[in-house]
Parts: C-alpha cells; sequence; structure tokens
C-alpha cells in the first residue's frame, strides 16, 4: 500500500556531535507501507511495458485454480455455496473466485492485497466485497507492535483513517521485519527490464536504418561542357522522376527509370548487418523468467530442455502455486466465517483446493493404488503367518 506522504529526512548530525538516542520501543516495528507511490507505479508501467512480466502473473493466477468453501455444519453448505458463487465484487464482479484471482494479482504485483467486507445498512447480510486499491492505501503502526491502522488517501487530501479496520481483509506476500507490508514479486526486475527494452529499442532503430531500403541516386556529369552547364537541372529532373516513381510504387504502379548519362543507384545500408540479439536477449529473460517462477515452455518459449527437467520445473511450480494458495486461503475463510455467523454458525469452516490439474490427479490415483496393492500383502502375509503357527 503506498504512502501518499514524504517525512522530512532527519538533519545529519555534525561531524563529532553527539546523535540523541531514542526512547522507548517507539520507531521499532513502524510499518512503512506496502511499497511508495512511485514503486507502486513503476510496477504497474513494467507490467504494461513488458509483456511476458504480465504473461507470467496472468498464467500464475489462472493456475492457482478454484476453491470451494466446505462448512462444518453441513445445514448451511448450501446458503454457502450460493454466498460463495454470486457474492458481489467491487463494481463489476461476482463470485468469491473474482475476489481471489483480485487479490492475488495485487498480491503478486504490489506485495500486499486488501479487501472489505461491505455490509447492508442494517448489518445482517453481506452487500459484497471490495477489493480496495493499494495505491490510494496507507498503513500505520497501531496501538502495539502487533496491531495496525488502515488510511485511505486520494489526491493530495489528508489520509483519512478507516472507523472498522475489523471489516478489512489484507494479505502480504513474502513479509520481513524490514518490509512488514509485504514484498514485490517484482522487485529487483526493473533494471533488468530497463535493459531489455534498451535493446528492443536498439532493433526497432536498427530496422529504420538497414530494413527500411532507402537509395542513393548520384549522377555524375561527363566532360562535355554542355553536362557540366546544364548538370544541375538534369540532376534535379532525376530527382523529380525518381520520386514520382518511388510514390506510384506505394500504389502497386510498377515504373522504369530512364536516364541519359552516368548514373548510379545504391542501396543506402546493404552492407550492414545487424547486431545478434538473441543471447544477450535470452539471459535477460532466463533471470525474469527465474524470478517469476513459471517454466519457460509455459511461455511459449523453445528453449532445450529435457522431459525430466520439464517434470521437475512442474513439480517446483507447484509448490509455488500451493504456497500462493496458504496465502490466500485466510482471507478467504474470514470472509466466508463472517457469512456463517451471520447467518447462525459458528461451526467454521474449511477451504478445499481444486487439484492443479490432471497430472495431480494420476498421480494421487496411482499413489492410492499402490498402497492399496501395499496393503493387499501385508494382508496375505498376516495371514500365511497365522497358517503356519
Amino acid at each position: 500500500m503506498a504512502l501518499f506522504f514524504k517525512t522530512k529526512a532527519a538533519p545529519k548530525p555534525d561531524i563529532g556531535a553527539e546523535t540523541p538516542s531514542r526512547k522507548g520501543s517507539e520507531g521499532f516495528f513502524r510499518l512503512s507501507g506496502c511499497g511508495s507511490a512511485c514503486e507502486n507505479e513503476l510496477y504497474s508501467k513494467l507490467r504494461a511495458e513488458v509483456p511476458i512480466i504480465d504473461a507470467c502473473i496472468g498464467k500464475m493466477i489462472r493456475l492457482v485454480g478454484g476453491f470451494r468453501a466446505k462448512a462444518l455444519d453441513p445445514r448451511f453448505q448450501p446458503a454457502l455455496d450460493r454466498f460463495v458463487k454470486n457474492v458481489r465484487v467491487g463494481a463489476s464482479g461476482r463470485g468469491l473466485q473474482t475476489f481471489a484471482d483480485t487479490s492475488l494479482d495485487s498480491l503478486l504485483t504490489y506485495g500486499c492485497s486488501l479487501g472489505e467486507i461491505v455490509y447492508d445498512r442494517t448489518k445482517t447480510s453481506i452487500a459484497g466485497i471490495y477489493p480496495a486499491p493499494v495505491k490510494n492505501m496507507e498503513i500505520r503502526e497501531g496501538d502495539g507492535p502487533l496491531s495496525r491502522q488502515y488510511y485511505c488517501c486520494r489526491g493530495a487530501l489528508k489520509p483519512i483513517k478507516l472507523s472498522h479496520p475489523e471489516n478489512l481483509v489484507f494479505t502480504a506476500l513474502s513479509p520481513t521485519p524490514e518490509s512488514p507490508c509485504g514484498v514485490s514479486i517484482l522487485r529487483g526486475l526493473p533494471g533488468l527490464s530497463a535493459i531489455l527494452l534498451r535493446i528492443y529499442e536498439c532493433i526497432g532503430q536498427n530496422f529504420d536504418r538497414v530494413g527500411n531500403v532507402r537509395y542513393a541516386v548520384t549522377y555524375k556529369p561527363s566532360g562535355d561542357n554542355g553536362d557540366r552547364a546544364f548538370a544541375r537541372e538534369r540532376a534535379a529532373q532525376i530527382a523529380k522522376e525518381w520520386s514520382s516513381g518511388m510514390a506510384a510504387m506505394k500504389n502497386g504502379d510498377i515504373r522504369d527509370f530512364v536516364a541519359v548519362g552516368d548514373v548510379g543507384i545504391k542501396v543506402i545500408g546493404a552492407d550492414n548487418q545487424m547486431i545478434d540479439t538473441e543471447i544477450p536477449v535470452r539471459q535477460l529473460l532466463e533471470q525474469l523468467i527465474a524470478k517469476l517462477g513459471i517454466p519457460p515452455f509455459l511461455l511459449g518459449l523453445s528453449w532445450s530442455t529435457s522431459e525430466r527437467m520439464s517434470a521437475q520445473q512442474t513439480d517446483i511450480l507447484t509448490s509455488e502455486l500451493e504456497y500462493y494458495r496458504r496465502l490466500l486461503e485466510p482471507s478467504l475463510i474470514r470472509i466466508c466465517d463472517a457469512f456463517l455467523k451471520i447467518s447462525g454458525s459458528a461451526d467454521g469452516l474449511e477451504i478445499e483446493w481444486d487439484n492443479i490439474d490432471l497430472q495431480d490427479e494420476t498421480e494421487l490415483a496411482l499413489a492410492r493404488l499402490r498402497n492399496a496393492q501395499a496393503r493387499a500383502v501385508e494382508i496375505s502375509n498376516e495371514k500365511e503367518e497365522l497358517k503356519s503357527v
């Protein structure tokens, strides 16, 4: 969440001056916000400018998959299913799955996500879930080191403290003591992305210079006095006819160029060669993809790989998806638990996630089959031992 107000930097003490010590524990656990406003804006621009980063985050969100909220009291299960499927999310979304996807998108991009449980006026039902934009939010330290306060700030207005923080659902990605509000998965990528974009910009400029064919028409007058006297007029006539022929070519007309005298035509830049950028571009993409945790073959990159390596990359991706599921699960449980309490149930619920892919279904089925076969062999051995006794 962005900090919209910058604190004044403390004056540096003179050499030899004594720095006053801080009293108490004030400031030791101060929350610095989920990235500055400039940092959040940079991450947004990064996704817009580098398509492979946006593709990685989009695929990660879709690969996390769906879930089902299972009430511990079966009587409330139908009502809970309707709530999960039909709850309003924001201005145009519907369904708790939409909120989970939006939260994960903000979580990966900015390092944190925030949602608000919106009740109706009578507070007897949940009207919807509002995914709050983290750019307009600020988090500060609460009364203690384990509490926090939420502020909303838009434009140049003074931050307004939210009066009902119990209705907010907050999630942080990889929080650290230095960054308690989470760290974006894109941290560390702006530098590499700048180099990558610079290479692509140079490729475009080189194609403008070399790929877009341009001609050099040279007229050399002979030693005759007449050619020398009318050299300028003939050069202007040649230029006019050449321009007319090139313009006609754009419309599909083919015209021959006829000239008298020593006229030479050459292609500008025909002898130049394009710089090979495959190796540096691949090195940069490898760094980006390693940070984002997506196997290259899922992005359509045909890098040399083996079947064994692809299977290992898939296992690593599965562990990444399980981690993101663990981050989203407390928020989903809190929202559904609030609905169940309003409905009259205090037994709680569980979140059951879908299997990530059919390969997991196959592996689970094979594991159950082998366990059953092993159990059958153990029972047979026990019977043989009883008969021998």
